[in-house]
Formats: C-alpha cells, sequence, structure tokens
C-alpha cells in the first residue's frame, strides 16, 4: 500500500542479495520463555521501534513477529514468540507448537528469564526441551534487572547458570539486560550478531519488521483493549482487519486510511467489558490505538472498531481458522 513507503517499509525478506562488506553476518534469533518475561519488549528496545505489542498480561504474544537488527557489520533478524505454556485451549497448543517450530529453525535462540522472578518449573521446563537440540547455541538474557537491586540480580544470574548445569545445557552467554532503562541492550545486540554466519543481509535497508500492515493494525488494537483489563479476559480477545485502504475521494497530499476492523471476544459479558458505559471504553479503545497505527504508517487514520462474541472461539478449530491461528 501505498502510505508504507512514508515511513519504515515493511516487507518480505528480500529476493535479491545486497552486497555486503567482507565478513557481514546475517541470520535469525528467536526469544523464548515463559510468558510475561519481557520478550517483545526486548524486542523493541533491540530493534529500537515498536514492533511488537506488549502488555502486562501473560501471553500477549499471538504471532511470531520478526524484527530488524541493522549494524554496520551485520543483520540481526530477531522473531519475538508466544510465551511457552501449559496450555488450556486449543490456541494455546498452536501457540506452542509455533514456538517450538521457529526455535528449530534460527541461527541462535535467546532464553528471556526475568530477574524479578525465581526461576521456577517453567524455567526448568523450557530448559529441558531446548537441551534437545543440539544445533543452536543459547544465550540468556537475564530481563528487567531495573526491578531488582545489585545483590538480588548476582543472586538470579547464579541461579540461571545452575539452570543450565541442571539440564546439560551450557549456556553461549548470560547477560543481564533492562529494555525499560537500556540497559547492556547493545552488547546484548553485538553478542547475538557474532554468532551468526556470515552472509549478505536478508532485508533491505530500512526495513524494521516484515509483519503485514493488517496484522500490525490488529495487533496494535488489540494492545489498546488489553489495557486496563484482568482476570481470563485478555486470552479471549481477538482482533481482524476487515478493510484497510486509503479512501479514494481524498486528494494526495491529504490521505485518510480507512480502517474496519473487529474486536471478538467469547462471551456476552465481556462484550459488555470491552464495550463500556455508553461505548467509553471503546472510544478509548479507538483512540488509544489509532494514536500508534498513525504512528506506524505515518497517515491519518480514519478507525471503525465492532466487538462481535464468538464462543469459545479458543476451542474451535473453525473459528480458529477464521482468526488467523
Amino acid at each position: 500500500m501505498p502510505f508504507l513507503g512514508q515511513t519504515d517499509r515493511m516487507a518480505s525478506p528480500s529476493s535479491t542479495p545486497q552486497a555486503a562488506p567482507p565478513g557481514f553476518r546475517s541470520g535469525f534469533a528467536c526469544l523464548v520463555g515463559r510468558p510475561n518475561t519481557g520478550k517483545s519488549t526486548l524486542t523493541n528496545a533491540l530493534v529500537g521501534r515498536k514492533v511488537a505489542i506488549t502488555s502486562v498480561q501473560p501471553q500477549t504474544t499471538r504471532h511470531t513477529i520478526r524484527g530488524v537488527v541493522a549494524r554496520p557489520d551485520g543483520q540481526l533478524i530477531l522473531i519475538d514468540t508466544p510465551g511457552l505454556h501449559r496450555p488450556r485451549t486449543l490456541l494455546g497448543q498452536r501457540l506452542n507448537d509455533l514456538v517450538r517450530t521457529t526455535w528449530a529453525e534460527v541461527d541462535v535462540i535467546v532464553l528471556c528469564v526475568p530477574a524479578d522472578e525465581k526461576v521456577g518449573p517453567g524455567d526448568r521446563y523450557i530448559v529441558a526441551e531446548l537441551a534437545q537440540l543440539k544445533h543452536s547455541p543459547v544465550v540468556v538474557a537475564v530481563t528487567k534487572t531495573d526491578l531488582v537491586k545489585p545483590a538480588g540480580l548476582a543472586a538470579q544470574l547464579v541461579a540461571v547458570g545452575q539452570l543450565g548445569e541442571g539440564a546439560g545445557l551450557e549456556f553461549g552467554e548470560i547477560v543481564p539486560v533492562s529494555a525499560v532503562e537500556g540497559g547492556q541492550v547493545d552488547l546484548l545486540a553485538n553478542l547475538l550478531l557474532q554468532r551468526l554466519p556470515e552472509g549478505p543481509p536478508l532485508y533491505p535497508d530500512g526495513e524494521l519488521t516484515d509483519a503485514p500492515a493488517q496484522v500490525m493494525v490488529a495487533e496494535l488494537i488489540r494492545e489498546a483493549a488489553l489495557e486496563g483489563v484482568h482476570e481470563e479476559l485478555p486470552h479471549s480477545i481477538a482482533v481482524v482487519v476487515q478493510e484497510m485502504g486509503l479512501r479514494p475521494d481524498r486528494p494526495e497530499r491529504r490521505p485518510l486510511l480507512d480502517i474496519h476492523a473487529t474486536i471478538y471476544v467469547e462471551r456476552p459479558s465481556q462484550k459488555a467489558i470491552v464495550i463500556g458505559a455508553g461505548g467509553s471504553r471503546l472510544r478509548e479503545i479507538g483512540t488509544e490505538s489509532r494514536r500508534h497505527i498513525e504512528a506506524l504508517l505515518g497517515t491519518p487514520v480514519y478507525l471503525d472498531l465492532h466487538v462481535t462474541v464468538a464462543k469459545d472461539w479458543q476451542r474451535d478449530p473453525r473459528q480458529l481458522r477464521k482468526l488467523g491461528f
């Protein structure tokens, strides 16, 4: 779509290899971990722009979002994956399968372990699975270091080292980082680049992500809808962009992008929560998401939102396909 060229473009890997200086490295790294360990926030910090939505709610990420980290000596393609968890629904099973498929195909794996939470069964389960992968080095990012004191961070670094030893997995690096404050984010990027194979850039200059615009827009709407909700509702929200295009009767110097999207929930009570009294909550979602969409796409947006009940969509194969899962 024409408006994408006004800011950072979103496309697929370049089909024509680009020239690169000797020693240039390029490849893929995926971020894995339990839900809510800071994977998406770290992805955004490494890329330097927002390419993945974030929320305090666990299991926010539902797609593998790719972000491009460009350096003079290399190009690192980050893949932010959903949190690996004990699934309770068909959606959860499919997200776990997506994670396992992704980490089997990358050059390096970044295991995210938060500094402010004790190492637990979920971390041990993931590390035990990673220990079975012989071809991909595992680098640990101890995230959220801004939330702990030095003594707490030191204890967590020891615990993470023991986590690898217990599974017979030798971590390539253990790097404490703060995506919020930028602490050691560049160091992590450089360490990951060093572990990539030599090769030409995989994406053209200026690319930040290969996610389709419709997917990014739907994710930004879902991010706004997740703000302030609680309990089971976050898992029940899905967003689909039904139509998106530039309004044809507008002059080229004053474009307007029309977006029509549907927010799906599983029960009528959830629909009432998303809409709010007199539509107040839905208006807030529209205002907040439109601001981020306009910043991403670089054009004014008219956003039309509707809320629809799709009963138990997380457990229904037909509805999961309809919603893009």
